[in-house]
C-alpha cells in the first residue's frame, strides 16, 4: 500500500529537470554509504530540523533519535548499499522519491544479499534541499525451496477448512503438490523445511502443518505477518 500510495504521488507530480534528479540522487547515495561507517555528520547535514524517519521494522523515529541509534557496523560485518532505481516527481518545492537498493553485506565471512524500496519526502528550504521524511520498506523474497520427498506428500492431500464458507483443497501431481480455495485456481505448495511450506511469489505467508498424536497431520496454520489462520483438516 505504501508503494503504491507513493507511486500514485509520483504520477500525479511534475516530471523534475534531470539536473535535480542527478542532485538528489548523489544525495541518497552519500546517505547510503555512510550508513556502514555510522556517519552522522552526512545525515545531519541532510536531514531537516522536524525530519521523520520510518525504519524497516516500522519504528518511527524523530531525527534525534534516528542519529543516535546510527553507529557503526559491528566488527566482523560490513556491507554497502548501491541505489539501483531512482524516481523523482516534484509538488513546488517538494520533491518526492522513491529508490530501490541493493545491499551487499559481508557477515562474518557470509555472504548476504537484501533489497530495499526506500520513500522520501525533500524539502526546499532556503535555497537548499532537506530531507523531511523517509520510510525504508525491505523487499520480501521467497525462500529457497527444499525437496521434497515424493512418499510423504499423500500425508498433506485433502481439503481444509476454515470456516463454513472457507475450502482449501491440497492434491498431489505427480511429484508435487498444488492447493487453493476449493473453487478457485491451485498453484504449486513449496517446502521450506519439514511441515512449513509457501507459494512462490508469496513470501510474507507461511503454512505451517500440524500433527496429532499419531503423526497425521490434522490442518495447517497460515501465517502472514505473525497472525494466524486455522485450517482443520476434514474427514
Amino acid at each position: 500500500m505504501i508503494a503504491l500510495i507513493a507511486s500514485l504521488a509520483l504520477q500525479a507530480a511534475a516530471v523534475p529537470p534531470p539536473g535535480l534528479v542527478a542532485a538528489l540522487r548523489a544525495k541518497d547515495q552519500a546517505l547510503l554509504d555512510a550508513i556502514a561507517p555510522g556517519n552522522r555528520a552526512a545525515w545531519d547535514a541532510a536531514l531537516a530540523p522536524d525530519a521523520v524517519y520510518v525504519d524497516e521494522n516500522g519504528t518511527i523515529l524523530t531525527r534525534a533519535a534516528f542519529l543516535e541509534a546510527l553507529v557503526p557496523l559491528a566488527k566482523g560485518v560490513s556491507g554497502h548499499l548501491t541505489i539501483v532505481d531512482y524516481r523523482v516527481r516534484l509538488l513546488g518545492n517538494t520533491a518526492l522519491v522513491i529508490h530501490r537498493d541493493d545491499e551487499r553485506e559481508d557477515y562474518h565471512g557470509q555472504a548476504l544479499r537484501a533489497g530495499y524500496l526506500m520513500t522520501e519526502t525533500w524539502v526546499k528550504r532556503g535555497g537548499g534541499w532537506k530531507l523531511a521524511m523517509t520510510h525504508a520498506y525491505v523487499e520480501a523474497r521467497d525462500p529457497p525451496a527444499a525437496p521434497a520427498p515424493l512418499a510423504g506428500l499423500d500425508a498433506y492431500v485433502g481439503r481444509y477448512r476454515a470456516a463454513p464458507d472457507l475450502v482449501y483443497l491440497i492434491r498431489k501431481e505427480t511429484d508435487h503438490l498444488v492447493g487453493g480455495r476449493e473453487g478457485a485456481s491451485a498453484r504449486p505448495l513449496l517446502v521450506e523445511s519439514g511441515d512449513v511450506m509457501f507459494i512462490a511469489g508469496e513470501p510474507r505467508s507461511r503454512k505451517i502443518f500440524q500433527r496429532g498424536p499419531d503423526g497425521r497431520v490434522t490442518g495447517f496454520l497460515d501465517r502472514r505477518e505473525g497472525e494466524d489462520l486455522h485450517w482443520r483438516r476434514l474427514p
